[in-house]
């Protein structure tokens, strides 16, 4: 491997590494045996969050101090209608008009993957089916530390929105002088939050969860977060519903040869900019000369990023990895067992591979399909599970934010035909009340 050509002095070398499912490599095995909960995360969320569940808003106002150095009063917590409006008028109008565009179809396709009411007749003319209802008031989170993610709001409240929601509280860290990105702020009003606090991190979820005196708890809480938020969010499960586990960034490329070494680097770097130092990202490839010539091209680009400290940490801490397989058949088996929050499939006839990926959160075809449209505008939401949870969650949808009933409506020959089955329940499960309730009414 030559890094000399291109590398930028003082980068840190990026891996390749060989792996194939019959020679596994101890080296790709660490690399996909990231925690979705490290330890550290999980004490901080337990004890945050006890203090919340005791002391209330005193807690949240002591951790905002703590963790986002602001200090902050109790009439404060809440974002009010004149600074929404004041944000949206210092938001320069191209900026709107991409907000709105990614506003628009976001909204489309939430609306269109929404489920229809459904129904079937029984044996007997009666009826059995599901509809839906949007939960009453949901909560959402959207980070705010290393960067205002405005797209995160189009991809969160849209969706509760489209659903019927009729309360959708948002909350997002505000600076040491209180200030919420005005970008962000004209999102959320844009996508249709009705409730906005500036508390960011493990104290915004256990105000969502558990409530205030002046804040009534959420029904469900939804959105992306860093290792600590994502361990909130899961010890909070019971007092509210949660989205998904969704922490640092995680991309995945299967490519063969005909993909460009730039593109390619470029979109691994893409997710390495988050800035929590725990990202991942992994390009398996049957082509070594690709893999080299992607090493070079990271550490060319890495070096000239706004974010390149961000970068250089994920880069140190073994975060790329470019793993050379025999086939992309094998690739593709490494990538399943990666399961990452966001996979690229940049290969001739890139749409053969769709029928064999099994854990992913979203997929992205062909080379003109960059993770960072997926981010931003498609419409598919961005809130994908990470730390491998892709192997049993979804992203994100506008179905996360209704309520499913099924209904059975039988007739009187429908129960006659059932009661002996009913009976024969009741009867291995000494549920005696239950059989006579189905039987009472032939005598």
């Amino acid at each position: 491997m030559n890094m000399e050509a291109k590398q930028a002095p003082g980068a840190s070398p990026v891996n390749i590494a060989a792996w194939s499912t019959k020679k596994p490599n101890p080296e790709v095995e660490r690399f996909l045996a990231r925690p979705a909960f490290p330890a550290a995360a999980e004490a901080a969320a337990a004890e945050v969050l006890a203090d919340i569940r005791q002391r209330g808003e005193r807690a949240i106002l002591a951790a905002a101090k703590k963790f986002d150095g602001a200090s902050l009063k109790p009439a404060e917590l809440r974002v009010s209608a004149a600074e929404t409006a004041a944000a949206a008028k210092a938001v320069p109008v191209r900026i709107k008009r991409a907000v709105q565009e990614a506003h628009r179809r976001v909204m489309a396709f939430a609306l269109a993957g929404l489920r229809e009411p459904w129904h079937t007749r029984t044996p007997h003319g009666g009826y059995t089916g599901e509809f839906f209802s949007p939960m009453d008031r949901v909560g959402v989170y959207v980070p705010g530390g290393t960067a205002p993610l405005a797209s995160t709001a189009i991809m969160t409240v849209t969706l509760a929105k489209a659903a019927g929601v009729k309360e959708i509280v948002a909350c997002t860290p505000c600076g040491k002088d209180k200030a919420v990105n005005p970008v962000l702020l004209y999102a959320l009003k844009l996508a249709g939050a009705t409730e906005v606090y500036r508390v960011g991190g493990i104290q915004s979820i256990g105000l969502m969860a558990f409530g205030t005196a002046a804040v009534r708890p959420v029904q469900k809480i939804a959105g992306p977060g860093n290792a600590y938020v994502t361990a909130a969010k899961r010890q909070v499960y019971g007092y509210t519903a949660i989205d998904q586990v969704a922490g640092p960034s995680e991309i995945a490329i299967l490519a063969d040869a005909s993909a460009n070494p730039a593109w390619v680097a470029a979109d691994l770097l893409s997710q390495a900019e988050h800035g929590s130092g725990h990202e991942k990202a992994l390009l398996a490839t049957n082509s070594r000369k690709l893999a080299e010539a992607v090493c070079d091209e990271i550490a060319w680009q890495a070096a000239k990023l706004l974010r390149a400290a961000m970068v250089e940490r994920v880069i140190a801490a073994g975060g790329i990895l470019l793993a050379v397989v025999p086939d992309l058949r094998q690739g593709m088996e490494l990538v399943n067992r990666f399961a990452p929050e966001h996979f690229e499939i940049m290969a001739k006839d890139a749409r053969r591979f769709l029928n064999d990926v099994r854990a992913a959160g979203a997929v992205f075809v062909g080379e003109w399909t960059p993770e960072a449209v997926g981010d931003f505008i498609a419409g598919p939401s961005h809130v994908l599970p990470t730390g491998g949870a892709a192997r049993m969650f979804n992203g994100l949808t506008a179905d996360d934010f209704r309520r499913r009933h099924s209904f059975v409506e039988f007739t009187r020959e429908d129960l006659a035909a059932a009661c002996p089955a009913i009976q024969i329940f009741a009867d291995v499960e000494t549920l005696t009340a239950h059989g006579r309730s189905a039987t009472i009414r032939f005598e």
